[in-house]
């Protein structure tokens, strides 16, 4: 039997009622729905300075990068929500990938990333639903070798999108979230056959 594929789920948001997050905890229901196991984390969590070269060679990588590197490492794919900041992607999102991605004592650069297979979403409160910065993190993530599938989501006028359970109030979107999440799933199952 194939191992089931691990998933780590996460939003390029900070804010504690953040859209986005709300969005990749019901993508992460339809990947486990498929048959995989996720990890669901919060950024806030694991707070970074901006990057800066001088930080890395003169203190080493913060103790949350190591954390951060480790846990994608260990997983096969992501799914991604990022609010969109000026037409583009989140500073958080962007930080955690520019730390990420580089070298670390026994971590090779690109080594969270490489072979990484992605699906991408996108909350915003505006009519496009933050589909201007899905195309930055597009663009950024296959820079740095993962796969990003073609299918995305751009959810729009999202502060009036969720109920109280955090479930989407269109039962249309809803599926289609759970379904972003679940051909992620599907997709790792094949890849590890």
């Amino acid at each position: 039997m194939t191992q089931a594929p691990k998933i780590l789920a996460f939003a390029g948001a900070l804010r504690k009622e953040s859209t986005n997050k709300k969005t990749v905890r019901v993508a992460a229901e339809g990947a486990r729905k498929a048959g995989a196991v996720v990890t669901v984390i919060d950024l806030k969590d694991y707070p970074l300075p901006v990057y800066d070269g001088d930080i890395e060679t003169n203190e080493g990588f913060p103790e949350n990068v190591t954390k951060l590197q480790e846990l994608m490492i260990a997983n096969d794919g992501f799914l991604i929500a990022s609010p969109e900041y000026n037409s583009s992607i989140s500073g958080a999102l962007k930080n955690v990938i520019d730390w990420t991605s580089r070298a670390n004592g026994e971590i090779a650069g690109l080594a969270a990333f490489k072979g990484k297979v992605a699906a991408i979403m996108s909350a915003s409160p505006g009519g496009l639903g933050g589909l201007r910065g899905l195309f930055d993190i597009r663009k950024i993530l296959s820079t740095i070798d993962v796969i990003v599938l073609p299918a995305q989501i751009a959810v729009s006028h999202s502060y009036q999108a969720f109920d109280d359970d955090g479930n989407f109030n269109d039962e249309k979107m809803q599926e289609n979230v759970e379904r972003l999440g679940a051909n992620l799933a599907e997709i790792l199952i094949k890849l590890n056959d």
